[in-house]
């Protein structure tokens, strides 16, 4: 694509680069020059036009963002007709925002005239909302870089992984001086979480802080209607061999991972049973702000697998906002373990 300042006459046939405004005469950016609007320019004074002029191989820029918008559009997402060199990707089910990272990155390294930008991977997300945009920064761009890009970009970067688990059993265990109106906000506000996806709590049952009831109880449920389970603990879990993982391993499940760096969230652990996941809740779960439970909850809730890599990974960016129900361990306060 040729660009830049030449005679008004040299610039009919071409794309006006910015917008002009000579008397009574505008001419908006982006508006094909013809004869016409050369003569009412020539007769408002104007001698010269920074214009962009299309040359053999170019592909225009609402084409080229819609070519690149539905290679990326994977599994529920759904491409908006291009305007103004950009094309909008949106979500078109409830569920979880699941990118091809490496694929999103490799296409924003071919050149500067092509960008793709997302939300956060993992987020979850409703129907109708914006997930991506694709936007060609020139008036056009060559068809041969075109096609590096959608060589990069791979195909169904991104997509939506639709809530499917919608039953879920919530065990709390018991102590003295846990009062029951704490489990009862506990429940309301994990009702609250689960909503989005749809999804309701089947199974509640409480027993006391101790192993072997909390593996009994753990093991009924995994027989039943659940397809996630919650622990909400009385007391946060504190090591491998505490009473939830021990609970778990007794009732023979598998804890696959203690331990998360996203704060608040530290204390997650996440098993399984009879083939269904279990979360042990972290103290912070009980409050509604964000939290690194509820990243969890909602990519199991979708049925996307959550692998110790995964956990781990989530450091940078893991850091949250403070929550009111604790001291302010950042700020040189005693810290309790309800994380």
């Amino acid at each position: 694509m040729k660009f830049g300042q030449v005679p008004l006459e040299e610039a009919v046939g071409a794309l006006a680069a910015h917008s002009v405004k000579a008397g009574e005469t505008v001419v908006k950016k982006g508006t094909l020059v013809t004869s016409e609007i050369a003569g009412r320019l020539k007769q408002a004074g104007v001698e010269t036009l920074i214009a962009a002029r299309f040359e053999p191989g170019d592909i225009a820029e609402d084409e080229a963002a819609s070519r690149l918008a539905h290679v990326l559009a994977g599994s529920n997402v759904v491409v908006e007709a291009p305007f103004t060199g950009r094309s909008n990707l949106y979500a078109a089910t409830s569920g979880v925002l699941v990118i091809d990272v490496d694929a999103i990155h490799g296409l924003n390294a071919v050149d500067e005239t092509m960008t793709a930008a997302t939300l956060p991977a993992y987020k979850p997300v409703v129907a109708g909302e914006m997930v991506g945009t694709v936007k060609i920064i020139p008036y056009a761009i060559p068809e041969v870089l075109l096609q590096k890009g959608i060589a990069r970009a791979g195909g169904g970067a991104l997509r939506i992984a639709p809530y499917r688990r919608r039953n879920v059993g919530v065990v709390s265990t018991l102590l003295p001086g846990l009062k029951a109106s704490v489990v009862d906000k506990t429940l309301a506000v994990l009702g609250r979480r689960l909503e989005p996806a749809q999804a309701r709590i089947v199974q509640d049952c409480r027993v006391s802080h101790e192993a072997a009831p909390l593996a009994e109880e753990l093991a009924l449920q995994a027989n039943g209607q659940a397809e996630l389970i919650v622990v909400f603990g009385a007391s946060a879990i504190a090591d491998r061999r505490d009473v939830i993982p021990l609970a778990i391993e007794m009732a023979e499940g598998r804890v696959e991972h203690f331990g998360m760096p996203v704060d608040p969230g530290n204390l997650l652990l996440l098993g399984s049973l009879g083939g269904k996941p279990i979360i042990g809740a972290p103290g912070c779960a009980r409050s509604p702000k964000e939290n690194g439970f509820d990243w969890i909850l909602h990519r199991l809730l979708a049925d996307v697998p959550v692998t110790r890599a995964d956990i781990m990974s989530l450091g940078v960016g893991g850091l949250l906002m403070e929550i009111v129900s604790r001291p302010q361990p950042r700020a040189g306060g005693q810290s309790v373990s309800e994380e």
